[in-house]
């Protein structure tokens, strides 16, 4: 009878001492760390003032409605609206052709860029790397106002050498498509040598012993290209696709300079329209939701982006 009273009560003990070691151990922890917390504590701070509460302040006023210093709760009226904005289906066409048409020329290029480079008859690699990453220090402003500045009507470096072949000036800054073609070429212009780097080094993780094989086995130059490089940089082309991507997602700062959204809204991308909306027309709750539905965009394709990586690795 004692037996089978005192049996349960063992683990239990046990159970207990066990939690109590690792309430102290912890504890223990906590104060031996306690310095390192005191050190971030500034950083999570800002962490939180400038980016948490930015991001949690814009969900909650995107089911809002602010006019003239009021607000109002309207659920998601601002969302619905977005279906019935001819501008942001006008904003979503633009930044999605740019996407298809500038990610992949880009790529290629920044590929075709690094193989080149990665050489070793190629003379002053190392100037050639740093002229094309100099594009990329470039800010945003300066090289968006050269491209304007190039790209004039009247008396622009493009026309007056297009001049020089005899062909007629090209209204790049005022015409739809040529509007397009302008701000692709000012894009892949900043950001290739940025890609090529990544790519390069890339290339540079591939063993030396894998070309070698190749060439005694009697591969051209195509086939060591094609069937050693490409499968082996595909982690990293993925990976430039999808920061791109993101990037172009949240074109804003070349539009807004070189065409402020036109002619005829041609070049309108989402961002730019969130922020006439919102800074122009003072309309923050929908400027939010139309911020919301560009994160939800970049999500989606960066999960499908992630996924298509990793079937492929």
């Amino acid at each position: 009878m004692t037996t089978t009273l005192t049996r349960p009560s063992a683990p239990k003990e046990g159970r207990s001492s066990a939690r109590s070691a690792a309430g102290r151990a912890a504890r223990r922890a906590a104060r031996r760390h306690r310095p390192g917390y005191f050190f971030i504590a500034p950083a999570l701070a800002l962490f939180a003032l400038f980016f948490i509460y930015p991001l949690v302040s814009s969900f909650i006023q995107s089911f809002q409605s602010i006019s003239g210093g009021e607000t109002s709760w309207v659920g998601l009226a601002q969302y619905q609206r977005l279906f019935d904005d001819p501008l942001v289906a006008q904003s979503l066409f633009n930044v999605f052709l740019i996407l298809v048409i500038q990610v992949p020329l880009m790529v290629c290029i920044a590929i075709a860029l690094a193989y080149i480079l990665n050489q070793s008859w190629v003379r002053f690699r190392t100037g050639f790397r740093a002229i094309y990453f100099l594009p990329a220090v470039t800010t945003l402003v300066a090289y968006s106002l050269v491209f304007r500045v190039m790209l004039a009507t009247d008396g622009g470096a493009a026309n007056q050498m297009l001049g020089m072949f005899g062909m007629d000036p090209i209204d790049w800054l005022n015409s739809e498509g040529w509007a397009r073609v302008a701000l692709i070429a000012s894009i892949t212009w900043r950001w290739t040598g940025y890609n090529m780097i990544i790519i390069l080094a890339g290339l540079q993780a591939i063993p030396a012993e894998q070309y070698e094989a190749a060439r005694i086995d009697g591969a051209g130059r195509w086939a060591v290209f094609s069937r050693i490089v490409v499968p082996q940089l595909r982690p990293v082309i993925l990976f430039s696709s999808i920061t791109s991507t993101i990037g172009a997602l949240q074109l804003f700062d070349e539009n807004f300079i070189l065409t402020g959204g036109g002619p005829n809204n041609a070049t309108l991308t989402p961002v730019l329209y969130l922020y006439k909306v919102g800074f122009q027309q003072f309309d923050f709750g929908y400027a939010s939701a139309i911020a919301w539905l560009v994160v939800a965009i970049i999500a989606v394709i960066s999960v499908i982006q992630f996924r298509i990586m990793r079937e492929k690795s």
